[in-house]
């Protein structure tokens, strides 16, 4: 197996991070950090400035809460700890919640084949699966875990047809542009799970694999994703790389080939703060 070392990977990370939001936000440097303002469908986060080596205080995480305050856009900080430590403990003594979780690097990637009766789709924007794709993994994270559950199409049909249109639409648009690819996983019944990966140049971030919660265990996430990580290899990408929601949910990216490289850490105001 490639064995992907952190003192290779971070760095290309950490350069991705402060690249791709930056198709579909504005930009504002305050103290250590970058402030990404979202002008599309889903909010943004301030990141470590790229390239900055010093530490972090309360007064710095503090301006940026202000700031996010004033522009009426989400309390989000996001950052790597192994590249950023001290930002935790700032975070933290500045009263907000700090999540971390896996982060994993695709080293000798595996095959594994989806189940029987289940194909690996790539979805053109204007294919009238699209949105029933997006409702599907909107549905699997509206049922957190890894865990069989009874949800599942009658669930997933009744989201998609309460969906925000401009959602759905800005999706596309990120398609079209090339920035998102997204694939599916279909059944008789039509997409049960699905993910997408964000290129930008020869990274890409794996996001969103989701299956409904009627269809796991089966191995339609990891077929999605390797699915995923193959078709971004055919289009220049050399480093794929993910967030795990869990450890639990990275040991399932394990089994696809990727390794865990790191921390990735979200802060936010504590939930009834």
């Amino acid at each position: 197996m490639t064995i992907v070392r952190p003192a290779q990977a971070l760095p290309r990370i950490e350069h991705y991070y402060d690249t791709a939001p930056r198709a579909n936000a504005k930009t504002e440097d305050i103290g250590p950090f970058t402030l990404f303002v979202s002008s599309g469908a889903w909010p943004y986060y301030a990141r470590p400035r790229l390239g900055h080596s010093g530490g972090f205080t309360v007064t710095d995480v503090d301006a940026v809460r202000a700031r996010q305050e004033e522009l009426g856009v989400p309390v989000s900080f996001e950052w790597v700890l192994e590249t950023s430590p001290g930002l935790a403990e700032a975070a933290e003594k500045a009263g907000l919640a700090v999540e971390r979780r896996p982060l994993l690097v695709l080293g000798e990637p595996s095959r594994p084949t989806p189940p029987d009766g289940v194909s690996i789709l790539f979805l053109d924007p204007d294919d009238p699966q699209f949105a029933v794709a997006v409702g599907a993994v909107d549905l699997a994270f509206g049922w957190a875990g890894t865990a069989v559950g009874s949800a599942g199409p009658a669930e997933r049909d009744k989201l998609v047809s309460g969906m925000r249109v401009e959602r759905v639409d800005y999706m596309r648009q990120l398609t079209r542009r090339g920035l998102i690819r997204w694939a599916a996983a279909v059944d008789a019944s039509g997409p049960i799970g699905g993910g997408s990966y964000h290129p930008r140049s020869e990274v890409a971030e794996i996001t969103g694999i989701g299956t409904i919660p009627s269809a796991r265990r089966r191995g339609i996430g990891a077929a999605v994703t390797s699915a995923l990580v193959a078709d971004a290899a055919t289009h220049g990408v050399s480093l794929s790389f993910l967030s795990a929601a869990s450890v639990e949910a990275a040991s399932v990216y394990e089994r696809v080939g990727f390794q865990v490289v790191g921390t990735a850490c979200e802060a936010m105001p504590a939930p009834g703060a």
